[in-house]
């Protein structure tokens, strides 16, 4: 027999209530992913606190176009993370942004237009083509060569992202990774400008290698020593799966909280809910778990700023 819960409450919301009084609101309102939402703070604080927890986070590279770049810095400045598992967008993005401006734009501009100008658009971001593949071209090319001058001829993507960090400013999370010792794996480097320039270099230095075995290597190695793990996933596709597959080797992650638009009926890794993951070993029964179906750049502020006052 199934048992109710408890009743389900307005949420009410005065001029002096505070984030966390507003995530309390939330948690004891019922639906439909304001709960999920509550769940998740609670995941995230539990997991971020756990002194004995592998702690990662994995994300697509498109919101790294975007201004919530900013809180994938400071998460990893705040030394929140052990790891992450990105896509090479996110490194081009970075890069880009690091040296030049993209612009706000819309959904619903003219793309041939937006085309005739040089003008690049991810959703309702504009990219020019000055500040992404010329530019990412020049800068990788250069920091590349200067490695190899050094002696370096064989890389991981982990190698390749601190590299890229060690050469950029405080506003970009490669550098706040760098600087703090979080290794950052993308296992589909070649996907983006910042792999395009990897195997370009390479061309031309044919004893230069890139190395994904030594990634795998890298995570084997942090995953089996693991007494615990846990994640925080942004977004679906290679970045969360691969997350997920390393963990199965300690029987899955104890913490996962996955914030997604995409829908389930399609049988999509993207789509599929943490709790799927369990049947795979992949995340653990016991785990403390939650699928927030939300947009991200609109949650995550949100949801960072209900853990900075949690966390204090």
């Amino acid at each position: 027999m199934i048992e109710p819960g408890n009743p389900v409450k307005d949420i009410e919301i005065k001029s002096d209530s505070d984030i966390l009084q507003i995530f309390d609101e939330l948690s004891k309102s019922g639906g439909f992913e304001s709960t999920n939402l509550s769940m998740g703070l609670e995941i995230l604080t539990s997991m971020i606190s756990d002194k004995k927890c592998l702690k990662f986070v994995s994300f697509v590279g498109a919101i790294v176009s975007t201004g919530l770049r900013g809180i994938i810095k400071d998460m990893l400045k705040n030394k929140w993370f052990d790891v992450a598992i990105t896509t090479c967008g996110a490194l081009d993005h970075d890069i880009a942004r690091h040296y030049s401006n993209y612009k706000e734009g819309s959904f619903t501009m003219d793309d041939n237009e937006l085309a005739n100008q040089n003008i690049h658009r991810l959703g309702n971001v504009l990219v020019p083509m000055e500040s992404y593949g010329p530019l990412i071209e020049e800068k990788m090319q250069k920091f590349l060569e200067e490695e190899y001058k050094s002696g370096v001829k064989e890389m991981s993507t982990a190698d390749i992202t601190r590299m890229i960090g060690k050469h950029l400013g405080e506003d970009s999370f490669l550098h706040w990774a760098y600087k703090n010792n979080i290794p950052v794996v993308v296992p589909g480097i070649m996907d983006g400008a910042v792999g395009s320039q990897i195997w370009l270099f390479s061309q031309k230095h044919s004893d230069f290698k890139l190395n994904l075995v030594a990634d795998a290597d890298l995570l084997s190695g942090l995953i089996f020593k693991a007494e615990k793990s846990g994640s925080l996933m942004l977004g679906g596709g290679i970045s969360k799966h691969h997350t997920l597959w390393w963990n199965q080797y300690r029987e899955g992650l104890d913490y996962a909280l996955y914030i997604t638009t995409a829908q389930e009926f399609d049988g999509s890794l993207s789509g599929a809910l943490v709790r799927e993951a369990i049947s795979w070993g992949k995340v653990t029964q016991k785990a403390m778990q939650s699928t927030l179906h939300a947009e991200v750049t609109t949650i995550l502020p949100f949801l960072y700023a209900a853990l900075l006052a949690k966390l204090k």
